[in-house]
């Protein structure tokens, strides 16, 4: 089984219901083993859309990566999921952010998810559920990486 980290966002609809429903059809594509926090964080880019919520989790898989992203793509398709204006409003975003220690390039795919170091609204998740999983080409475990960001966007555990 392969050990993945995934991120996952919402911010159309009842998003609480989006992620929910992603974590059973991942579920049905291998084992969810952690879930974090959710994270209620600003936009990214394009900033004239709602706030997202956001969680981080494991998920064990038989799948190989380009097989994982395509079963992701299909579960984003089939939850509404559109991509009419890049970093825009979404029902829901699941992106691969590591995976074991692999290190992967190929059109359309890298892991690790080349920005995760760069934005809270991923590392705080992740740091929930695996802060001890080590970056493959930084070196730095999750935690580290959180520890180290100089990231000014808003991103916050739910109360």
């Amino acid at each position: 089984m392969n050990s993945v980290l995934l991120g996952l966002g919402s911010n159309v609809g009842d998003s609480r219901a989006h992620l929910r429903q992603a974590l059973v059809r991942l579920g049905d594509a291998g084992r969810v083993t952690a879930v974090s926090r959710i994270w209620r964080s600003e936009p990214v880019g394009y900033a004239e859309q709602d706030w997202f919520l956001n969680m981080a989790l494991v998920w064990e898989t038989a799948l190989q990566p380009l097989q994982a992203l395509e079963q992701i793509r299909t579960i984003e398709s089939e939850m509404g999921r559109t991509r009419e204006v890049p970093n825009g409003p979404r029902t829901i975003d699941l992106d691969i952010l590591l995976w074991d220690d692999l290190v992967y390039n190929k059109p359309g795919l890298a892991i690790p998810h080349p920005r995760m170091h760069e934005r809270r609204f991923v590392l705080g998740p992740a740091a929930d559920v695996a802060p001890a999983w080590v970056h493959p080409t930084l070196g730095k475990t999750v935690q580290e990486l959180l520890d180290d960001l100089d990231d000014p966007a808003a991103a916050e555990p739910e109360a």
